[in-house]
Formats: C-alpha cells, sequence, structure tokens
C-alpha cells in the first residue's frame, strides 16, 4: 500500500470510528429515556426499546406454550382495520421463534405517532456530528504550518523523516548535517483557525439531537446571561418531541392492562427530565437559579 493510499485508509478508519461512538452514544440515550414499570420477568425493557428504535414496532402477547408474557418483533401482514392498524401479525426472535398473532391476542406498541423507527434520524445527527468533529481535527492540524516545502530530491527522504516528526508531536526533531545545505521553499497554507466556531456549531448540533429525543438540554448560545425564562421556553420544543413517543407506549399500556389484565406502565426517566446546569459545559446556576450563565 502506497504512503498516501495508506493515509487516505486511516482517514476512511478514523471517520468511521468518530461515525459509530455518536451513533453509538446516541443510541444508548434513545432507548434508556422510558422507564417501564410492572413488567412481567419473562419481557426484556431493553430488547423492546431496541426494537422500537430499530423497527418502530413490537408486539406484546401471552406465549402459550410456557414462555409466559413476551414482546418482540412484528412482521406485519394481511388485512388492516379501518384505522390502518395490522389485523395480523407474526411476532419473531433471534433464535427463530415465530408465533402468529392477531388483534385479539396481542398489543402493538409504537414507537411514536408516525409509527417509525428513531434509527433514521439519530443515523443522521451521527453523521453531521463525525463530519463537524473531523472538519475540527483537520482544521486544528492544519495551523501545524508550514506543510509545504519545496526541496531537491536528494534531500526528499530525510524531509520526509522529518515531516513523521512533526506530524507526530515529537518535542526535538533530528535533521543530518546536510539538510541546510541547499534552500528551502517554504510554502504557508494560512488556513484560518475556526475550529472554535466549529466546536460551537457541534454543540448546538448536539443540543439539537437531544431535543429530538426529548432530553432536556440549553440549546440557546449566548455569551451574556440566560434567564430562568429563556431556559424555560427553550424546553418547549423537548417536551413536544417528548410527547410522540411516551403517549404511544402509555396508549400500549392501556390496551395491554386491558386485554391481559396486567398493571404495567410507562414513564420518562426522571433523570432526562429537568437540566442540572452544573452537569452542562459552559453553565451555572446563580442567584438561587434565577440566571443562568452561558460562557
Amino acid at each position: 500500500m502506497s504512503r498516501r493510499n495508506k493515509m487516505f485508509w486511516e482517514s476512511g478508519v478514523l471517520n468511521n470510528a468518530t461515525y459509530l461512538q455518536y451513533y453509538h452514544r446516541l443510541t444508548e440515550l434513545a432507548i434508556s429515556m422510558f422507564e417501564w414499570k410492572n413488567l412481567p420477568d419473562t419481557v426484556d425493557p431493553r430488547y423492546m426499546e431496541l426494537g422500537l428504535f430499530a423497527q418502530g414496532q413490537m408486539v406484546f402477547f401471552e406465549d402459550d406454550g410456557g414462555l409466559g408474557y413476551l414482546c418482540l418483533h412484528n412482521a406485519q401482514g394481511g388485512s388492516l382495520d379501518v384505522y390502518g392498524i395490522p389485523n395480523n401479525r407474526q411476532a419473531y426472535a433471534p433464535n427463530g421463534y415465530t408465533k402468529n398473532l392477531t388483534a385479539e391476542d396481542s398489543v402493538l406498541i409504537f414507537n411514536n405517532y408516525l409509527h417509525t423507527n428513531s434509527m433514521l434520524d439519530i443515523q443522521m445527527f451521527a453523521r453531521r456530528l463525525y463530519n463537524l468533529d473531523r472538519a475540527i481535527d483537520v482544521n486544528a492540524n492544519a495551523q501545524k504550518t508550514p506543510v509545504l516545502i519545496n526541496c531537491d530530491e536528494s534531500q526528499r527522504l530525510t524531509l520526509l523523516n522529518v515531516y513523521k516528526q512533526w506530524t507526530g508531536n515529537e518535542p526535538i526533531i533530528m535533521g543530518t548535517k546536510d539538510l541546510g545545505k541547499s534552500p528551502l521553499n517554504v510554502l504557508n497554507t494560512g488556513a484560518p483557525f475556526v475550529a472554535d466556531k466549529l466546536y460551537t456549531l457541534k454543540t448546538q448540533l448536539w443540543n439539537e439531537a437531544l431535543t429530538y429525543l426529548g432530553i432536556s438540554n440549553i440549546n440557546i448560545q449566548k455569551k451574556e446571561r440566560l434567564i430562568t425564562d429563556e431556559v424555560t421556553r427553550n424546553q418547549g420544543g423537548t417536551i413536544a418531541s417528548r410527547y410522540s413517543r411516551l403517549e404511544s407506549r402509555r396508549e400500549a399500556c392501556k390496551k395491554i392492562n386491558a386485554m391481559f389484565g396486567l398493571n404495567i406502565w410507562c414513564d420518562y426517566r426522571e433523570d432526562f427530565q429537568a437540566i442540572d446546569p452544573e452537569t452542562v459545559d459552559g453553565v451555572d446556576t446563580i442567584d438561587s437559579g434565577e440566571e443562568v450563565t452561558k460562557e
């Protein structure tokens, strides 16, 4: 592999690793937001939330073969009722388990009112975040000027070795005695430093992703103080985003309880409901919480 191809390969690996980091972080948040209460021991809430995240729906039913209550992936098909809900369902699991069900012996749980998954949106946010993150890396690295050097062919290998030491942030760079015999023509790229602006944009995008998930955040970029009313008003979008997913789960709880005589319920986790300014970068609470400072 040539050195140029190796550099492109390494850049691609880092791009993919950065994307996966953001995708996994946002996925963890998405599947941890809701707290299921009084679920039967045979129902795994983590598996259920993963299914809702990736597929947009799961099916709850009671297995008559001794497995008890289950909540599994659903392959819908057949006729629809007047509201577009499938009358026929087929529950399936990774181990090959399947069971044909109907609206009379099972309840569909939807991820939101659109009956869509959250995975596609999380992938979009992860792509945009990784793109900004890598742009910050490139811009910060571009400050290591100069990077373009004209030299004799006899000096090429020596300068390549010097360049490797430079890009490796070594405190001392050693050259040969012949290095300074011929003049070097250094071309300064003059790349402007915009990493700070990119970081601000990345923070705004991260908060936008949190708002989409319904997680409280301070998505206001101001250098002066924020009054409490500003912070409170900013949570309107967060609460609205939370409503669709939470109410879809609660509607399923009501149907499950009515069909099977259970008492399950779903709440939004309290840890996600309120802002703790001390945990937000650059935010402090002052004057008994009446004002918030945004650096």
